[in-house]
């Protein structure tokens, strides 16, 4: 069992890990996900003590890895790597790779560490392979020699750094299928990966990473299918999103407009849903409500999935129930009304902002 106990990680101009905390259960398989620079990577490196962490534990089997004076060869023996740029040795055959730790870190034989190696090399469909070099094979059979390195050792913990995302299109599926089999030994595995449907498939948790930490952490199907976490939402959905607060009369809302441009510009979205989006805050927001609230502010938020092309603009506004459709402005509703696909309304006096109005917009 792995214990992650406030664990932080900075450098000079970043703070990847904030506070980490985590317990990893032996026989857990875990997908690690979430945006770029959100210090996935840098997760499993402070794990594996690659990275030495500036602040908090690691407690393995109960011991503090991180401890000055903790032997890193102990963890090191539970702990097998496998890194998205391979990390062979150009200069060894593949089976002198799969050999070298086995004889100089756990004392085996060279003819036992050969034996397990071509057993390995057999198990993920490398046999044949042993005397070539790796600059001899493709990057999918690399991967799958790293990964054949990694379980010589026999590790009871096995991380992957983005096994796949430094190979061909066409070779990511054979290091996927050695990847599931080896899901099925029972040893405890953590996976950086941004194959979403791989992740859901393998794993029987999810953490999803972001703000420095461990933002969400579940089971697949409550990760992909009901995340309880805003970001979390926006990462599975692909959302891309703008966020504009009116919090006066005098809101400039040339620049409003010039923001939304920009937002639809950057994601690609098309002429006809930006001038849809921009119809819905000037009809809706400008027209309809700032006329009738006394308070303020106006919270819109644009919503453009990339994955179900298709745009939701959320009005959220505070004070008592006013649903625009009951207004004076008949006929900013009817126009707004009949440009979009969906237009409903909500009230929850309960929530920061009590009113919310909800537009659906396709492409």
């Amino acid at each position: 069992m792995i214990e992650l106990v406030h664990l932080e990680k900075k450098y000079e101009n970043a703070t990847p890990l904030a506070d980490v905390n985590a317990t990893i259960r032996d026989g857990d398989i875990i997908s690690v996900i979430g945006p770029s620079g959100t210090g996935k990577s840098t997760l499993l490196r402070c794990i594996n003590m690659l990275e030495r962490p500036t602040g908090g534990q690691i407690l393995l089997d109960g011991e503090d890895i991180t401890a000055p004076k903790y032997d890193l060869t102990r963890a090191r023996r539970k702990m097998g790597m496998v890194f998205q740029s391979f990390n062979l040795f150009g200069h060894l055959t593949v089976i002198e790779n799969l050999m070298l730790a086995p004889v100089d870190i756990l004392k085996k034989s060279r003819q036992e560490a050969y034996d397990t190696g071509m057993a390995l090399l057999r198990r993920v469909g490398l046999a044949g392979r042993e005397l070539q070099y790796p600059e001899q094979l493709s990057g999918g059979q690399k991967q799958r020699v790293a990964i054949a390195r990694t379980l010589a050792m026999d590790p009871d913990v096995i991380l992957l750094d983005e096994p796949t995302s430094a190979l061909d299109p066409t070779m990511v599926g054979e290091v996927q299928a050695v990847i599931r089999d080896l899901a099925q030994t029972g040893k405890t595995m953590m996976i950086v990966t941004h194959e979403m449907s791989f992740a859901r498939a393998i794993c029987n948790r999810v953490f999803y990473m972001d703000q420095g930490g461990i933002y969400e952490d579940g089971t697949p199907e409550q990760v992909f299918d009901h995340p309880e976490g805003e970001l979390t939402r926006r990462f599975i959905r692909k959302l891309k999103v703008l966020e504009i607060l009116v919090d006066s009369r005098e809101y400039d809302f040339f620049a409003a407009g010039s923001r939304i441009d920009l937002y639809c510009l950057q994601n690609d979205i098309p002429p006809r849903t930006k001038y849809r989006i921009r119809l819905a805050f000037e009809e809706l927001v400008q027209q309809m409500l700032l006329p009738v609230l006394r308070t303020t502010p106006i919270r819109v938020v644009a919503a453009y999935s990339a994955a179900g092309a298709q745009t939701t603009v959320t009005v959220s506004y505070g004070g008592q129930r006013f649903d625009p459709a009951d207004g004076d402005n008949a006929l900013s509703y009817k126009v707004l009304k009949q440009s979009v696909e969906g237009l409903s309304y909500a009230y929850d006096p309960d929530a920061e902002y009590a009113n919310t109005v909800t537009v659906t917009i396709r492409e």
